[in-house]
């Protein structure tokens, strides 16, 4: 039987007329266009318009391609969030290339990983990061050319590693250099490698089309509008900042610049410049709410925060919304572009009480609206959990800000994508209302004499405690239970518990097996991003365990 023809087929190709590959190298261009003259990036004494960050951006990408960068080409930062990160962030794809953030917290081994694996032809590197590129360009056979950026806002006596200034190279370059669009919207843009806690890190490969609509879907779900002041307490080098330098530039917001995470500098920059909007981990909000309240007086305006972790503490939620900041809960991972999901609120909520609200608003909740599926399954059967709010299984993803796939890993990439979802390693429930919430990741479950612990909830609790800033929890070797949950807490300044309270006060709040059996003093190790290091605390878990026996 013949299959029936479509009669709104007009016989014609996709052409130049009605087609062009999607990416997000176009905001900027069009912003530059009509809005030449707002402040398009901030950064201490430094001010630059749409205009003349398109220029700085279109001769970075000539420079680049003068010195043969192409398509396939990677091109490495390690850079401070400053406008040359910005920048980077088109001058590199403008020129073909393929944009490497590295992650400046990691170490000279790591970072010599990266550089080779991604075989970087360029590197750029801020001053501050001079030793750990030193002792990585040792360790590598074939060296990437090396650009030094000076930042006025860095104080430091980091040496210069190159030949030559990032400004130098701009002046090389061609302020009108005519760049193309990709060929195709499935190439590559940038690299992203994963933390690599159980072996190397892994390359994520982001493409132009997964770029371009993460983009402008963090727009449409966070309800920005247009020229919207943005400061940037998130790293650029994570998850290409979210796909929020593109965002800006399809927003023609302003970019504020900020090298290092500090509430008090933070606090500065919102009054100063009005921020409409800022992203970070809980970590970020933290900082936030225990800063002095002197540093939070004079804020008039309203300030929009956006949250991504597994599972934000209840108290952080709970907190930004007595300061009066707008907090919107997302969960992601490297993989998916960084944000995927989104608490979507609803009008009602607002007529709960703190408590329940906080509750609704602790959940990863549901799909991006870029990303085609989100779903909670088995998987090893592949088949959807009962939305009944209890039954476990693991999120996964599909869609079009889902990566290409990891680079040179065939088989953890096909591992990852199995049955046709991502796998994101994260366990769930979901709720009738189909909203979703993170219990554990797979590997932080601790099973105690037969029970399943989540470490997410024991961290929940211990966060309500008022002298705690920050807590991880995780499984500690046990003779007789097999694994007791061990609480890592690191204390506010000037303030004081002791263990037998912090445990009290755990199975005062929960169901008694679940309260920790130990809890460590001290600070919580984390990343540049704020995520808690939980392979460091489980080895010191391991250690002391061995000890005690």
């Amino acid at each position: 039987m013949n299959a029936k023809a479509n009669p709104f087929e007009t016989d014609l190709d996709k052409n130049a007329a009605n087609h062009a590959p999607l990416t997000p190298l176009g905001f900027i261009e069009r912003t530059a266009a009509v809005y030449p003259r707002r402040l398009a990036v901030v950064h201490g004494a430094r001010r630059y318009t749409w205009q003349e960050t398109y220029a700085r951006c279109r001769r970075l990408a000539s420079a680049l391609a003068r010195r043969g960068i192409g398509t396939g080409d990677a091109v490495a930062v390690m850079l401070a969030n400053t406008p040359e990160m910005y920048e980077s962030h088109f001058g590199v794809p403008m020129a073909g290339g393929v944009l490497l953030a590295l992650n400046t917290r990691l170490d000279a081994q790591a970072i010599a990983f990266m550089l080779e694996h991604g075989r970087a032809k360029v590197l750029i590197t801020d001053r501050e990061f001079s030793p750990t590129i030193k002792a990585a360009m040792a360790r590598l056979k074939v060296k990437p050319l090396l650009i030094d950026v000076d930042d006025a806002e860095y104080a430091g006596a980091g040496e210069r590693l190159g030949g030559k200034t990032y400004e130098a190279l701009l002046e090389e370059g061609d302020p009108a250099y005519d760049w193309k669009p990709p060929l195709d919207e499935w190439n590559a843009i940038s690299l992203n490698y994963t933390s690599g806690t159980t072996g190397d890190p892994k390359g994520v490969v982001y493409h132009h089309r997964g770029a371009y609509l993460n983009a402008v879907c963090n727009i449409v779900t966070w309800g920005m509008p247009h020229h919207a002041v943005y400061l940037w307490t998130l790293p650029m080098f994570h998850c290409n900042g979210w796909c929020f330098p593109w965002t800006m530039a399809a927003n023609a917001g302003t970019n504020v610049c900020l090298r290092r995470v500090e509430a008090e500098k933070i606090y500065q920059l919102i009054k100063a410049h009005k921020v409409t909007h800022y992203c970070g981990a809980p970590i970020v909000h933290s900082t936030l709410i225990s800063a002095p309240d002197e540093l939070k007086r004079g804020i008039k305006h309203k300030v929009s925060g956006m949250v991504a972790a597994a599972a934000p503490p209840a108290a952080m939620i709970e907190g930004m919304e007595k300061m009066g900041f707008d907090i919107t809960h997302v969960y992601g991972l490297t993989e998916v572009y960084g944000p995927a999901t989104v608490c979507a609120k609803h009008e009602e909520w607002g007529a709960l009480d703190v408590a329940e609200r906080t509750r609704l608003n602790g959940r990863q909740g549901v799909r991006y609206l870029m990303e085609e599926g989100l779903a909670v399954m088995d998987p090893e059967t592949m088949q959807p959990v009962p939305a009944d709010g209890e039954t476990m299984g693991e999120i996964m993803f599909r869609g079009n800000i889902t990566m290409k796939g990891y680079l040179k890993n065939p088989s953890a990439s096909q591992k990852a994508f199995a049955g046709g979802w991502f796998h994101s390693g994260d366990l769930a429930v979901k709720y009738p209302d189909g909203y979703v919430k993170i219990k554990d990741r797979s590997k932080d479950v601790i099973i105690s004499g037969g029970e399943n612990i989540s470490s997410i909830e024991v961290e929940d609790v211990l966060y309500r405690h008022p002298a705690v800033v920050a807590a991880a929890v995780v499984a500690m070797p046990d003779a007789k239970w097999g694994e007791t949950p061990c609480a890592f807490v690191e204390l506010k300044k000037d303030s004081a518990t002791t263990e037998k309270e912090i445990i009290e006060f755990c199975r005062s709040h929960m169901a008694k097996f679940k309260a920790p059996r130990a809890v460590v003093f001290g600070e919580v190790p984390k990343t540049s991003t704020g995520k808690i290091q939980k392979f460091i605390l489980r080895e010191k878990a391991k250690s002391a365990a061995a000890i005690d026996s």
